[in-house]
């Protein structure tokens, strides 16, 4: 079901639209650990690094595709929000056929060079081959992830979050068991557990396509919306790469760092790699709430409401602020004990890093309660351009710490290169939003 959020309390309807979104990342990010508990736990060390040694450059890949999806999206959102529904159809049709495009190419490019991606991340010959298989089936699965994504974000675009959470929740309990499957009864090692990920991602996507069509009559599209226009696909290009950009430029950062980290030896992958389940895991509420700030801000400024943009932002990073510390707090105290979920006793070398750079995340981590609300409004009002730079930002601080103090100070700087890049980029997103907001102001007058 279609819901505009131009009218109401808008607190109330930030948080009911977060709602399935934060459940669903925990879904996502729970079968995420479940896999990684099961390869790490099953498969050994060793294999757990395979899976975690490219964990970065998927992040770059697909990070662009989501990127690029949730951008596709904005005009839909703006388009909705002004009640002008023809014109949100043809957007529809013009992003799909970019999103066909953009998957194509994709997935055919990365496929080929799974091998060279990895040795430029200097991934260990110990874990190469496991590294490799796992990172291809990750690849040649692309049109999944595209068509979920896609799907997930028009719905999203028009109020309704919870369809993609029912079959999001769906395919993570099918992952879990595919997991088993593939891993403990077919023998398949970590291939299987990419396998089993793709084919439930894929799953949820069909499902989400299959809704669409049957419930939602007003993003079907008539002969007329099936025109091609130059000027449409210049302007979804111009909203969605730029997004796309922006996921992938961190990313790049991530890469430099994860290369760094590989450096130092199977260890510290490990130990890495269980530490980043559990940041994705405590960064989940950020992404949702900041989403729902997202499609919020979209709508409202389709609908010339800058008031309830400026409120929605407030509240959203007050709410931001109050997790992050209350996280933050947990990951300082329990950041070993969250780690043994992923490495068994045996290897203590690995809980202790991974405790420690969980433990170091943990007390910057309020950062992101700034950072994931401005950077998402920034996209949300249509200056996705601007919200690359915050990502560049980041991919620059990483870099930066990752060339310059690793070589000197080690896994200790890894342990502080995310916290940098978070402390640089919300600096940045803070004053630009507050330049961007008095431009959609004028904007809304001269309308």
């Amino acid at each position: 079901m279609t819901k505009s959020m131009t009218e109401g309390n808008s607190l109330k309807l930030i948080l009911q639209f977060m709602f399935p979104l934060l459940i669903g990342n925990i879904f996502q990010q729970t079968y995420n650990m479940v896999d990684s508990a099961i390869v790490g736990r099953t498969l050994g060390a060793d294999a757990l690094a395979a899976v975690g040694a490219s964990s970065s450059v998927q992040f770059l890949i697909l990070g662009f595709c989501i990127g690029i999806c949730a951008g596709f999206a904005i005009p839909i959102a703006q388009q909705f929000g002004a009640g002008n529904f023809g014109l949100m159809r043809r957007y529809i049709f013009h992003t799909a056929v970019l999103a066909v495009v953009f998957c194509a190419m994709i997935t055919i490019i990365c496929s080929i060079l799974t091998g060279q991606i990895l040795h430029l991340m200097q991934t260990p010959d110990d874990i190469f081959e496991g590294a490799w298989q796992y990172l291809l089936v990750i690849f040649l699965g692309i049109p999944f992830t595209m068509l979920y994504n896609y799907c997930s974000s028009i719905l999203r675009a028009v109020g309704d979050s919870k369809t993609p959470f029912y079959f999001l929740a769906f395919s993570s309990a099918l992952n879990i068991g595919l997991d088993f499957f593939c891993i403990l009864v077919l023998g398949w090692g970590v291939a299987g557990a990419a396998i089993a990920t793709i084919f439930s991602q894929g799953l949820s996507g069909i499902l989400c396509l299959i809704v669409i069509i049957r419930k939602f009559p007003i993003l079907h599209l008539e002969k007329e919306d099936r025109s091609p226009d130059k000027n449409l696909f210049a302007s979804s290009i111009i909203m969605g790469v730029p997004m796309g950009l922006q996921f992938s430029i961190t990313a790049i950062g991530s890469m430099v760092m994860q290369s760094a980290n590989n450096s130092l030896g199977s260890v510290y992958v490990s130990g890495f790699t269980a530490g980043m389940k559990i940041k994705q895991f405590a960064l989940s509420p950020f992404d949702a709430l900041g989403n729902a700030v997202s499609t919020f801000a979209s709508q409202n400024f389709g609908a010339g409401r800058m008031d309830r943009v400026r409120k929605g932002i407030r509240q959203g990073i007050t709410a931001g602020l109050i997790y992050g510390f209350s996280a933050g707090l947990l990951m300082i105290l329990f950041g070993r004990t969250f780690s043994a979920l992923f490495v068994s006793s045996e290897y203590a070398e690995v809980l202790d890093a991974a405790g420690r750079y969980v433990r170091c995340l943990g007390y910057f981590l309020f950062l992101l309660g700034i950072l994931n609300i401005c950077r998402p409004t920034l996209q949300g009002l249509g200056y996705s351009g601007r919200a690359t730079v915050s990502g560049a930002c980041e991919m620059a601080a990483r870099s930066l710490v990752s060339f310059m103090f690793v070589p000197a100070a080690g896994y200790t700087a890894i342990c502080f290169a995310d916290q940098t890049a978070w402390a640089s980029a919300t600096v940045y997103s803070v004053l630009m939003l507050r330049h961007c907001l008095k431009l959609c102001d004028e904007k809304v007058i001269h309308a």
